[in-house]
Parts: C-alpha cells; sequence; structure tokens
C-alpha cells in the first residue's frame, strides 16, 4: 500500500508473513477444506469454557501444536475452547493486547490455515471455539492505520496498551464498521463460535462460511 507514496501493510491484512512492518500476503479464504461439516454449536447455558494462550500452551506455541492437546482439554468436559487474542503483534510472543493487524493470525503461530485446522478440529471433538477480540485500540509497534485516516483513532483517548479508537461522534461510523459485524479473524471466515470482547462474552451464531 502506497499512502502519499510511502509503503506500509495493507490495514485490512490477511496475513503478514515477515511482521507487522513486513509485506502483507493476499489469502484466499475458500482454499480450506473443512472435515467438520455436521457440526453445531452446543447450547450455552452450562458450558464451561477453557480458556487458553496459544502461544503458551504447547511447547511449540502454534496452532498446530495446539490440536496434539485437544484430546486432553475434551476429556476435562468442558464445552468451548477460548483462544486470547491471536491478532498480529510485533515480536515472537505476546498477550496479544497490543495487536495491530486485526485481520491476520499471527504468524509465530501459523498461517491463517493452521487457525483453521485447529478450528476444524476442535469441532471434530465437539468443542466450541471462542476468539478474544481487542476493538478498542490499536498497540503503538506497527499500528500504520492512521498513515492513512487519521480519523481512526481518538486523540482525547488513550488506553495502557495503545491508540483508542474514534468510536463515537463525527465521522465514527466508518471506525466502528472497520470490524463488525463479524472481523475476518472471526466467525465467517474461521467458523469460529463466537467473540469475547475485552472480557465481556459475546456469541455469534454465523454460519461455517468463508469469503
Amino acid at each position: 500500500m502506497r499512502p502519499d507514496g510511502a509503503e506500509f501493510p495493507d490495514p485490512a491484512s490477511r496475513f503478514q508473513p515477515e511482521g507487522v512492518h513486513g509485506p502483507s500476503e493476499v489469502i484466499d479464504h475458500r482454499a480450506y477444506v473443512w472435515q467438520s461439516t455436521t457440526w453445531k454449536r452446543p447450547a450455552w447455558s452450562g458450558q464451561a469454557i477453557y480458556e487458553l494462550h496459544v502461544g503458551t500452551f504447547t511447547p511449540e506455541g502454534t496452532f498446530r501444536a495446539a490440536i496434539e492437546r485437544l484430546d486432553h482439554i475434551a476429556s476435562l468436559g468442558v464445552g468451548a475452547i477460548e483462544l486470547m487474542p491471536v491478532a498480529d503483534f510485533p515480536g515472537g510472543r505476546n498477550w496479544g493486547y497490543d495487536g495491530v493487524t486485526l485481520f491476520a493470525p499471527a504468524r509465530c503461530y501459523g498461517r491463517p490455515d493452521d487457525l483453521r485446522a485447529l478450528v476444524d478440529a476442535a469441532h471434530v471433538r465437539g468443542l466450541a471455539v471462542i476468539l478474544d477480540v481487542v476493538y478498542n485500540h490499536l498497540g503503538p509497534d506497527g499500528n500504520y492505520l492512521g498513515a492513512y485516516a487519521k480519523e481512526y483513532f481518538d486523540a482525547d483517548r488513550h488506553t495502557p496498551w495503545g491508540q483508542a479508537f474514534h468510536l463515537a461522534g463525527r465521522d465514527s461510523r466508518p471506525v466502528r464498521e472497520f470490524s463488525s459485524p463479524t472481523p475476518p479473524t472471526g466467525s465467517t471466515s474461521f467458523a469460529s463460535t463466537g467473540f469475547a470482547s475485552m472480557r465481556r462474552t459475546r456469541f455469534s451464531t454465523y454460519p461455517k462460511n468463508t469469503y
């Protein structure tokens, strides 16, 4: 992308193979062949949720490695796993709350199809998948969104993790539309079951389809 002649990553990138400062890769979300074609989400009432951090859940710290431990999780009697934020961030390990590419899963955890494979494998075992998402800010390192339009951010609001989005007031509608109703790292592209946003769970029931 070249606003004003400068090169920046695509703000809606689906994958950053060289990190948040590098070039964006075009991803075909239709290429993945789902195995769990008959999966149906369980009722929300009475479900236990297992929250996990992909980077610390296994020694490898990847989506694919997490698949190997799903049988153990299912044996515990839980009905869903909740992935802590996976939007890409600078560096190799992170809690996920200062991510800067909302639609691209962290390359250190694997490629987009690796995340799909994790969701797919969870569904095969009867587990729902919830994504913990962050919609109120972007982190400070690798945040190029303001290079396209400064109106994306609220100059009067700041968070401990980074710049706050401009979500209310004049010119705020395009900002809200940027991440709603369903982020590309959410249900439509990865067949996840719901979202947990800033510790307040918001469940969705979108069908398994892709862009």
